[in-house]
C-alpha cells in the first residue's frame, strides 16, 4: 500500500503539556517521523474555558483514511476525551485530521474547514509547511495565512520542546 502524507491538529486545555507531550510519544509509537510545529497559545473560542495549546503534526501512513481515523480516537480516549453531544466544551485532547494527502471529501471534512477559518490550525499549518497547497482550493498556505486576519484570533507562540520524535510505522 502506497504511504500517505497525513496533517492533524493537536490542541489541549486541560493538563497541556501531559496531554501533548502523550499525544506525541504515541504518534511517534505508530509513525515512522513525526514533523512537529510551533506550538501556539490561543484563547478557547466559543465558550469560557482555559486557553488553549495548539499545533499541526505532519507524518506517513500506510492506514486508510477509516483505520487512521480509529487510531486517532484511540489516542484520544486514551487522554480522557469523552466525545459529548457538546462540542464547545474543553478538552484533554483534541485530534483533527486536516489532510489525507491530495483527498477532498465532504463526506469526511477533508481537507478540515478549520484550516481556512481558525488562526490555530493555519499559522502552526503555514509554519510547518508553507508551501503546501490547499487541495480544495488549490492556494498555498502560505497564501491563506497572509490573507488571514490574525487580529480577530490572536496567538502566542509557546515554548515548549518536544521536536525530537521518531517512531515506527
Amino acid at each position: 500500500m502506497a504511504t500517505t502524507i497525513v496533517y492533524i491538529g493537536v490542541g489541549s486545555n486541560i493538563d497541556k503539556h501531559k496531554n501533548i507531550d502523550g499525544c506525541l510519544t504515541d504518534l511517534s509509537s505508530h509513525f515512522k517521523k513525526i514533523e512537529i510545529s510551533p506550538i501556539y497559545q490561543s484563547k478557547a473560542i466559543g465558550m469560557d474555558a482555559e486557553d488553549f495549546y495548539n499545533l499541526v503534526v505532519k507524518f506517513e501512513t500506510n492506514s486508510t483514511l477509516e483505520r487512521l481515523k480509529s487510531k486517532l480516537r484511540e489516542i484520544e480516549k486514551r487522554f480522557g476525551r469523552e466525545r459529548t453531544h457538546i462540542q464547545n466544551n474543553s478538552r484533554t485532547l483534541d485530534i483533527d485530521l486536516l489532510l489525507f494527502g491530495s483527498l477532498v471529501s465532504k463526506k469526511n471534512n477533508i481537507p478540515r474547514d478549520d484550516i481556512t477559518r481558525y488562526s490555530f490550525v493555519l499559522k502552526p499549518l503555514y509554519d510547518l509547511e508553507p508551501n503546501l497547497v490547499h487541495p480544495a482550493s488549490g492556494v498555498k498556505v502560505s497564501t491563506l495565512w497572509q490573507k488571514f486576519d490574525e487580529s480577530k484570533q490572536p496567538l502566542f507562540r509557546v515554548r515548549y520542546n518536544f521536536y525530537s520524535h521518531r517512531g515506527n510505522e
